[in-house]
């Protein structure tokens, strides 16, 4: 692992580079997961390299922050973001769910130029039902059942990295977990979508219950050089379910935009 210091605190990033000389992609991962869940992306066979994938303030070895869910929280992890992709001179980032909103965050509100994003499993609002919030809060084993329910973060139950999933959200924890998912019921972007100045492709599982197509569609349509595209026989999570798919997918546009 790598790391960059930056704001009095340390953010952890895995970088891996091939024989390729393509544009460098950053990976920022979703609530309650790290840089792992980005391995098919970053392997040789991923669909760009250098490629780059972080952890978010409190998750994997990076030091984690002191702040409440919400804008302060985002504000931190868009600073991870930008510290890292500054580091690593990223040309094109790439997030899930949170990391989608983290994603969109650094557009909107950082100086710092890109060439594209990608937004997977995301939109430009990301509300959390009643209920996932309270077992957040009250009843973790459940919150984390849940989520490893069929059609949300997998849309196969027996998928081979669902257990891994599972494990990597009780090493991140409750609390930030929490964090994570409270800071997405929080963002609202909509009503700026039009201020984003760089290519954007919204991919969605065809599955997914977490963020449906209709946030990705509304990114496609809303942001000036928007598109969509959806991912078959994958929930949340398609980057790891359909990984080839979503590598190919990721590959053609990124030989398009940069």
């Amino acid at each position: 692992m790598n790391w960059v210091t930056h704001d009095g605190r340390v953010t952890t990033y895995r970088q891996a580079q091939s024989a390729g000389t393509g544009p460098t992609a950053l990976y920022v991962h979703g609530s309650g997961a790290t840089h792992r869940v980005w391995g098919h992306q970053y392997a040789p066979s991923g669909p760009t390299h250098p490629a780059v994938a972080l952890d978010l303030s409190g998750h994997g070895e990076s030091d984690d922050i002191d702040t409440g869910a919400g804008t302060a929280t985002l504000d931190a992890y868009a600073d991870d973001v930008v510290a890292v992709g500054q580091e690593t001179d990223a040309d094109v980032l790439v997030g899930n769910s949170l990391g989608g909103a983290v994603a969109q965050w650094v557009a909107l509100e950082r100086d710092w130029s890109l060439e594209a994003i990608v937004l997977l499993g995301t939109g430009p609002e990301l509300p959390v039902f009643d209920g996932l919030q309270e077992w957040l809060a009250n009843d973790w084993d459940r919150a984390v059942e849940f989520l490893h329910d069929r059609d949300r973060l997998f849309h196969d139950t027996d998928h081979e990295a669902l257990s891994r999933s599972h494990e990597e959200m009780e090493d991140v924890g409750q609390a930030v977990t929490r964090r994570d998912f409270m800071t997405c019921h929080e963002f609202d972007v909509r009503d700026r979508l039009g201020e984003i100045d760089v290519p954007v492709l919204a991919i969605c599982g065809e599955h997914d219950k977490l963020t449906p197509r209709a946030y990705h569609e509304t990114l496609a349509r809303e942001v000036p050089d928007g598109e969509v595209s959806f991912v078959p026989d994958a929930a949340h999570l398609a980057m790891v379910e359909q990984a080839g798919v979503f590598n190919d997918i990721l590959a053609e546009f990124i030989e398009d935009a940069v």
